[in-house]
């Protein structure tokens, strides 16, 4: 329901007396019961059952009234929510295509379409991205196969499927009937709804449909198709959302769109949340509270329509509101409660919106005990019981201190649905979002208007498309006002909080949020107090760049190079100026460069450079144009994979961006930072160059203030040989950029010739390509090199000081760490600690350190006076535990940490000798 109708419905009804309870123990114990026994052994749940039933009785014949008639209700409602969840559950499990999943056999399905397919967004795979696809949930009537004898040739079944299938078969409708062939395979989580996945084969692309859908599908699809076509003149964001705010069709609605709305807990809107049919039955009948009194409002009282026809046409409008939008969670929900009051409308009785509640979730579960699993079911009713129950009083507490009623109403729903439904979103997304509260207060006004009007354009689309078309685009200004809160909050540096995930998460932010309550009643009680409060919320969304160096030591004010933790796939940053940087590669994903360069203050790109077409290196394109000023995109001339090519051109295209191509002796400059391409060859010119996308990446050697940096895209042996030969004047560079992510096939030259201080590795956590690889880290060390890698150590930034800081894998806004020259000559720290300084002095007049010498004999090693130069004391740390040492003491062999004139945290991980 709409924030505001149900608040005010919900303090009518608190006034009428105390909350009614009774029917909510046996809809919980239904609801719980039906849970454990979707998975639960047919025995148990038999015993369980009449064990329930028998005491039931029992407790019904010796004692008359009070609560043992609500203990033996609630008794009764599990025995039957176990009962029908044992019953449902098994479906999961007999017949033959659980065993056939488990063997990953090919088989030829007859299924029954239940529901709309579901477009899977393509995720990147290495250098591929996936071939767009969707999931089609239907159930299974007929299975064909030869594949051993664990199954006749062909058989009748009745079991849930899932169907991946490609894009040409999003426009099946529910209750089509389908022939599909494919290899099956088990669901990736136990105890799903489904008991197989069956892969369509590449061979089938369009479905074999041999029957078509019901009337009343056919009737629906229609509707939804007219309000496409109604908006299809709308702006992008409008087009894209006005569908999914009006019937939950987000096939339109782009990723980032997507992810924007997911960052400010604004998804229930797409979901078709019971807001939207709250309003439409507020239009009918008025406020709940009034439906039944003579003073009800609505277009039935004001034409004098009696009370059971109302109810009646309220009907009507549930079923279709139902069929139209397809009955998710939320929508099922939103009609039970609304079909319950209505029948309490028809009948005279007045109930309150509580027990309505309950009832509806009772009748669900019973209905369809996979519901009693659903997170999206469980959300929506936990929101409504929070409207109902906690919005009221806190509502109250507001007005109590000086807030207006309305806004006072409008803070306390916003507040108490996402109180309670935060512990859940963490449990799912390992987040909190800080601005859902506002965000959804700013987008609530809309939902309203634009349901109403989507509406209206969806009956009129049929008969009448250019009203159809008017209502649309008067629909489009509540639709865009909502996309662009979803953008705006999403683009706060603040937006999202990392939070632990999975139960014991949610378990610490319900702890958290009710510490937080009770503190809240303290603090807020006087003007000072309140104004503090919200300075600190604000400084938390905005995080201006200043501030959160101090707090977090990330990004360093003097960086110069930062290599970003984008997973797996590249994207590294160049300073070109204040707010000003040059971006090379963007990653596998559009949010993780985009939070990289709003967290490192990046506003404009005058170069974008492209290094080869894989998608770990340019599906985030979207992200590095997101909100910034792009000069122009570079890329190699080497068109390959096409697909991607395509891709980036297009979007350059649409965010009127120029490409050009790199060509082998260019040289730019920017300030301090100039560049040179060192590869690839033009076009013809190399065979090596034209045997796969990774040797046609474009190599650089970059300068910037004294540093020398030498980034190889993903370049393979052939490559990089056929580049040292052609360029054997390489300076001594400080800084390499390991090809291609680390991996094992690299040319030993190439790693020794430059004889880079420091090597680093842009690679995700747990890729199964075996990343970096152990051989690759080993040449590294063994030529002097210190490794720092993203997957482990973060996001690694290299300042003009010559010092890197990481900022730790996972640690999103932990404490930047940094390190500095320790032991001039002598073995560098290893891999996963942090890097000793470079010389502020040009590459060519430093002297390369000598290979790691043995391990120093002893807990310390010496280090000579000269090497602590910079550094007026150590903190050394043994097993034994901490010790001050002065400038020439001995040093622990277990990690050694930099002294406050490094003004750095010590290092965690183990190093080597130092």
């Amino acid at each position: 329901m709409t924030a505001p109708a149900m608040s005010g419905e919900a303090a009518a009804a608190r006034r009428e007396g105390p909350a009614d309870l009774r029917l909510a123990v046996p809809a919980l114990a239904a609801w719980a019961a039906a849970a454990a026994a979707l998975t639960a052994d047919g025995r148990t749940v038999t015993v369980g059952c009449t064990a329930a039933v028998l005491v039931a009785c029992l407790l019904l014949a010796a004692v008359r009234g009070g609560m043992a008639v609500v203990v033996a209700a609630a008794l009764l409602c599990g025995a039957a929510g176990a009962a029908v969840g044992a019953l449902e559950g098994a479906d999961t499990r007999r017949g033959p295509l659980p065993e056939l999943a488990r063997r990953y056999a090919r088989v030829t399905l007859e299924v029954t379409v239940t529901g709309d397919p579901r477009a899977v967004r393509p995720h990147v795979r290495g250098a591929v991205r996936d071939r767009p696809a969707v999931a089609v949930e239907a159930e299974a009537t007929r299975v064909v196969t030869g594949d051993g004898p664990a199954a006749p040739a062909a058989a009748a079944v009745r079991t849930p499927v899932l169907l991946i299938a490609r894009q040409s078969w999003a426009g099946l409708l529910p209750s089509t009937r389908v022939r599909a062939e494919g290899k099956l395979a088990p669901p990736s989580r136990t105890g799903d709804h489904v008991a197989a996945v069956l892969r369509v084969g590449d061979d089938q692309e369009r479905p074999h449909v041999i029957g078509g859908p019901t009337r009343l599908q056919r009737a629906a699809a229609r509707l939804r198709a007219g309000l496409r076509e109604a908006t299809d003149g709308l702006a992008p964001d409008a087009r894209a959302l006005l569908p999914g705010l009006v019937v939950g069709d987000t096939s339109r609605v782009p990723p980032d769109l997507e992810a924007a709305f997911r960052a400010t807990d604004l998804t229930h809107l797409l979901a078709v949340s019971g807001g939207n049919f709250t309003v439409l039955l507020a239009l009918l009948t008025g406020p709940a509270h009034l439906a039944s009194r003579a003073e009800r409002r609505g277009l039935a009282g004001r034409l004098g329509v009696p009370l059971r026809l109302t109810a009646l046409l309220g009907a009507g409008l549930a079923l279709g509101f139902v069929v139209v939008c397809r009955p998710e969670p939320s929508v099922l929900r939103a009609a039970a409660c609304g079909l319950i009051t209505l029948l309490a409308i028809g009948t005279g009785r007045r109930r309150s919106l509580l027990p309505a509640l309950a009832a509806a979730v009772l009748l669900l579960v019973l209905w369809d005990p996979w519901l009693a699993r659903s997170y999206g079911f469980l959300l929506s009713v936990l929101a409504t019981g929070a409207l109902l129950t906690l919005s009221p009083r806190w509502s109250a507490a507001l007005r109590r201190r000086g807030v207006p009623p309305r806004i006072a109403e409008a803070l306390a729903a916003a507040g108490a649905a996402q109180a309670v439904c935060a512990p859940v979103i963490v449990v799912l997304a390992a987040r909190v979002s800080l601005v859902a509260v506002p965000c959804n207060l700013l987008a609530e006004p809309a939902v309203a208007p634009a349901t109403v009007l989507g509406f209206a354009a969806l009956a009129l689309a049929p008969v009448a498309m250019p009203l159809a078309e008017g209502l649309a685009w008067a629909a489009g200004w509540p639709a865009a006002w909502t996309a662009a809160v979803a953008r705006t909050g999403a683009e706060l540096p603040g937006a999202e909080l990392g939070w632990p995930t999975g139960p014991a998460g949610g378990l610490l932010l319900a702890a958290v949020t009710v510490a937080a309550v009770f503190a809240g009643r303290r603090l807020l009680r006087g003007p000072w107090s309140r104004a503090a409060c919200t300075l600190l919320l604000l400084l938390a969304l905005v995080r201006p760049a200043p501030l959160t160096r101090v707090v977090t030591g990330w990004p360093p004010p003097d960086w110069r190079l930062v290599a970003c933790d984008v997973g797996q796939g590249d994207a590294l940053a160049l300073a070109a100026g204040p707010g000003a940087a040059v971006v090379v590669d963007a990653g596998p994903e559009p949010r993780a460069v985009d939070r990289c360069l709003r967290e490192l203050g990046v506003a404009r790109v005058p170069l974008l450079l492209l290094t080869h077409f894989h998608a770990d290196h340019v599906d985030g394109l979207p992200g590095v144009l997101r909100g910034r000023a792009v000069g122009a995109i570079e890329t190699t001339p080497f068109d390959r994979p096409a697909g991607q090519a395509a891709f980036v051109r297009r979007e350059a295209r649409r965010a009127g961006i120029p490409v050009t191509e790199a060509v082998p002796g260019e040289r730019r400059r920017l300030g301090e930072l100039s560049w040179e391409v060192l590869w690839p060859p033009p076009a013809g010119t190399s065979a090596v160059a034209e045997e796969g996308p990774n040797d046609a990446s474009v190599a650089l050697l970059v300068r910037a203030a004294g540093l020398t940096l030498l980034l190889l895209g993903d370049l393979e042996p052939p490559a990089q040989r056929e580049l040292r030969e052609a360029r054997p004047d390489l300076p001594p560079v400080d800084v390499l950029k390991v090809a291609h992510h680390g991996s094992a096939f690299q040319d030993p030259e190439l790693l020794s010739g430059p004889r880079p201080r420091l090597a680093v590795i842009s690679v995700g956590a747990g890729n199964p390509y075996g990343h970096p690889a152990a051989r690759t880290l080993a040449a590294l060390r063994a030529r002097g090199a210190v490794v720092l890698r993203t997957d482990t150590d973060g996001p690694v930034a290299v300042t003009d000081a010559a010092v890197a800081v990481t900022r730790g894998q996972g640690q999103g806004r932990g404490r930047g760490r940094r390190t500095r020259a320790r032991c001039q000559g002598r073995p560098l720290c290893g891999i996963n600690d942090l890097w000793i300084p470079l010389a502020s002095t040009p590459t060519s007049a430093v002297s390369v350190p000598p290979a790691r010498p043995p391990p120093i004999p002893g807990p310390c090693g010496s280090c000579s006076s000269a090497t602590l130069s910079q550094c007026r004391s150590r903190t050394c740390r043994s097993t034994r535990g901490r010790r001050s040492r002065s400038r020439a003491r001995h040093w622990s062999t277990r990690s050694c940490g930099t002294g406050a004139a490094a003004s750095a945290t010590s290092s965690t991980a183990r190093s080597r000798t130092c």
